[in-house]
């Protein structure tokens, strides 16, 4: 048993609770009690004592959508955002994702692991192709986990496009076996915290049959599924063009709609849609990051009143929560003019509690007994925290990823005192950014017409790697 005492413990429970020099038992996977150290230091006299002075425990975030391997992005795509009026051509980039090996995909991902590790994230859905290629990567982390496989059945374009849909049934039946595969060799891996969803990629790179098959997967597997849903404009007048109704109207009409279901993004929406979308339960990934970037904002209170659960996600290329965390909750202030709404509590929810509710974790996401030992631990003694007088609204406003030293998961330090544990950290980093160059390298190499972005850095020619073209695999289609 481990026993934190003398520390500053933010429940993140309906009351709000917080404990002022509290303790906090852990016994196995679970919280075994919380509360003021005396007490907990004589009910447990044989625990092991970590003591946690000048320090603040919190629930660890749940980061509902992202996609690890478009660390290899970074800094490239998010100056590059589709316009927001037509005419709209499909993609969310003129310049595609360079392909990479399987080893390649695996170590990219463990970039995005260890990001979000270092900023306090305890559970992850990543939604993307080819998990294959590195799921034993992602167990090895030691995070919790949904890997969401994704299908589509449209060729020819990308997501935004309002053209001709052309289905090709054979991507869309592999699409379906990589997940069953998936799920049977994965799902309760890691004892337990490996879990393996259903993705479909958007709904206008999906057909109706496809859309109707996966939602029959998803609740023969009880599992939850995920979509990318109105995440630009371009994507609603392809819906329009199609069907002749909004993404969230279409959905409905063919029961895709309920509540195991994460709509990531929700936008670019008409107010019937957020109302259909609460009449449902769904979830709501609110990836405030991206959204930020790409200069579109959610009605996030709306859709939570309509009885939408909102939760968060980092999407593209950055893993960080705690930046999430707070430009969701500027970003809604701003929409709504309001400099009081919402409170730093609900924003610290979104981005826990809400995203465990999401994921289908009934007993994580807040800090109470008999519930999942899932929690981040924060240096308080720092400049930019002090006074820590109130320590939600410190966090939110004010708290750094760097801040965090620790992070436990089914009661297991993953990362301890600053250091990752589950992962080699240089190895990860030195060889990301080898993989990096290289694959950059290959891309414009073998497309000249591609133009390279203004600043991008000096990049070595293709070198005789050992890597063969037909080894390559695109990465997946971007999200």
């Amino acid at each position: 048993m481990i026993l934190i005492t003398n520390a500053t413990i933010v429940t993140g429970d309906a009351a709000g609770t917080i404990h002022h020099d509290g303790a906090i038992a852990i016994e196995g996977k679970r919280i075994a009690a919380l509360g003021p150290t005396a007490e907990l230091a004589a009910r447990f006299p044989k625990a092991e004592v970590i003591d946690g002075t000048g320090r603040a425990i919190f629930p660890g975030f749940a980061n509902i959508h992202t996609h690890f391997v478009m660390t290899l992005a970074r800094g490239v795509f998010e100056d590059l955002s589709p316009p927001h009026e037509p005419p709209f051509c499909g993609g969310l980039s003129p310049i595609p994702m360079p392909p990479l090996s399987p080893a390649e995909q695996a170590v990219m991902c463990q970039l995005g692991a260890l990001e979000a590790i270092r900023s306090g994230t305890t559970a992850v859905l990543e939604d993307a192709s080819q998990i294959a290629n590195y799921a034993q990567e992602m167990v090895d982390t030691g995070l919790r986990m949904v890997l969401a496989e994704r299908s589509w059945d449209r060729i020819g374009t990308s997501i935004g496009d309002p053209a001709e849909f052309v289905r090709d049934e054979n991507v869309g039946r592999a699409g379906v076996d990589r997940i069953k595969k998936l799920h049977a060799k994965w799902d309760g891996a890691g004892e337990g915290r490996i879990r393996i969803g259903v993705s479909a990629w958007a709904p206008d790179m999906c057909s109706t049959e496809l859309l109707q098959e996966l939602r029959e997967l998803q609740q023969s597997l009880d599992t939850i599924c995920t979509i990318h849903l109105n995440q630009i404009w371009g994507e609603v007048a392809a819906v329009q063009a199609h069907h002749n109704m909004l993404p969230s109207e279409y959905l409905e009409s063919i029961g895709f709609l309920h509540d195991r279901m994460i709509g990531a993004h929700c936008r670019c929406m008409a107010p019937v849609e957020e109302k259909i979308l609460g009449k449902h339960k769904v979830n709501v990934a609110f990836n405030s990051a991206i959204a930020a970037r790409r200069g579109l904002s959610p009605r996030v209170c709306e859709m939570e009143e309509a009885g939408c659960n909102i939760a968060m996600g980092t999407d593209n290329m950055a893993e960080d929560m705690v930046e999430v965390m707070r430009t969701g909750l500027f970003m809604e202030r701003i929409r709504r003019q309001d400099g009081r709404n919402p409170l730093p509590e609900e924003a610290l929810r979104w981005a826990t509690r809400n995203g465990y509710q999401a994921m289908g974790v009934k007993d994580g996401g807040w800090l109470a007994e008999g519930n999942l030992a899932d929690l981040i631990m924060l240096r308080t003694g720092r400049a930019h925290l002090t006074p820590f007088l109130r320590a939600v609204s410190v966090f939110v406003h004010q708290g750094q990823a760097r801040d965090i030293d620790d992070v436990m998961v089914d009661g297991k330090w993953i990362m301890r005192d600053g250091v990752v544990l589950t992962m080699d950290e240089a190895r990860v980093i030195r060889e990301a950014e080898e993989i990096s160059s290289r694959a950059w390298s290959r891309l414009f190499a073998e497309n000249p017409e591609i133009e390279v972005p203004e600043g991008f850095r000096p990049l070595p020619a293709v070198a005789a790697d050992g890597i063969k073209r037909g080894d390559m695999q695109p990465v997946g289609p971007k999200g």
